[in-house]
C-alpha cells in the first residue's frame, strides 16, 4: 500500500503506478484510502480492507468536466459544482456507468468530491477518478491522525470532519450529512 505525499505531484512514476495501487492520502477534511475507481479488482480489495461490502464509495473526480461528462447535471447541481473544490460530496445520477467500476457504487448514483487540497492535483494528473473513503475500518472513528507514520508524510492532525454529503439526484437538494 502506498502513502501519497505532496511531493508525489511531480513524480511521474508514482502517478503511473497509481493504476495498480491502493493508497492512503490526506484530504482537506480527513485521511482517505483509495484506488483507481475503474478497477473492479482494486475496489474489491479496498472493500475487503475496510470491511465494507455493500455501502457505496465516493470518488474524487479529476475535474469538473468529468462530472458533466459522466453524470446528469441540472441547473441546481451546476451551482453546487461551482462551489468545488471544497468539503462537499455531491451525489449525482450517473449517465455513463462505465466511468467507474460497478462495485464502486452498485447503482445509478455516485458521490463525487473535488477536495480543496493537493490530492485533487494528483487525481487531475492521474486523469481518472479515484475511490475516496475514510482510512478507517467501517464503523470505527474516522482517522484524523496517523501518529505511526513518518513525520515527513504526516500533515498533522486533521481538524475537520468528513465532507458534507449533498444529494442532487432528485427535484430538491437534500443535505444528508
Amino acid at each position: 500500500m502506498k502513502i501519497l505525499k505532496q511531493k508525489d505531484l511531480t513524480d511521474e512514476n508514482v502517478l503511473k503506478n497509481l493504476k495498480r495501487s491502493i493508497f492512503i492520502y490526506p484530504t482537506d477534511t480527513i485521511y482517505g484510502i483509495g484506488c483507481d475507481a475503474v478497477s473492479e479488482k482494486l475496489v474489491a480489495y479496498v472493500r475487503e480492507i475496510k470491511g465494507r461490502e455493500t455501502k457505496p464509495f465516493s470518488v474524487i473526480a479529476p475535474n469538473k468536466k468529468w462530472i458533466s461528462d459522466n453524470c446528469i447535471v441540472n441547473e441546481e447541481a451546476k451551482e453546487w459544482i461551482d462551489k468545488l473544490p471544497g468539503a462537499y460530496t455531491l451525489i449525482f445520477k450517473l449517465k455513463n456507468r462505465k466511468a467507474i467500476a460497478e462495485n464502486v457504487s452498485f447503482g445509478e448514483t455516485i458521490g463525487i468530491r473535488i477536495p480543496a487540497h493537493w490530492i485533487s492535483e494528483v487525481v487531475k494528473k492521474f486523469g481518472i477518478p479515484i475511490v475516496t473513503t475514510s482510512a478507517n475500518l467501517t464503523g470505527k472513528p474516522f482517522m484524523t491522525s496517523l501518529d505511526d507514520l513518518d513525520k515527513s508524510i504526516y500533515e498533522g492532525e486533521k481538524k475537520g470532519s468528513p465532507s458534507r454529503v449533498i444529494d442532487l439526484t432528485g427535484k430538491e437538494v437534500k443535505i444528508l450529512r
